[in-house]
């Protein structure tokens, strides 16, 4: 039979890591990265700002799903 092969939230490193990942794609996301998608990399200004505001709305995604599942409370 098949497994659940999902995400263990009892873990107390898979909720730290989870936490990191999302502040850092709610904060970092839309600041620092598309600065160097513009800068460095010499992306598109609208293209990076549309990379950031994506990582902002995946960050938001991911911390309502952590506070559905009372990883954060």
């Amino acid at each position: 039979m098949i497994e659940n092969q999902g995400i263990d939230l009892e873990s107390k490193f898979t909720k730290i890591i989870l936490i990191v990942v999302t502040v850092f794609l709610i904060f970092v996301g839309p600041t620092y990265i598309p600065f160097l998608l513009f800068n460095v990399l010499n992306v598109e200004y609208f293209a990076s700002i549309g990379v950031g505001l994506v990582l902002l709305i995946v960050g938001i995604l991911m911390m309502l799903f952590l506070i559905r599942k009372r990883v954060i409370t």
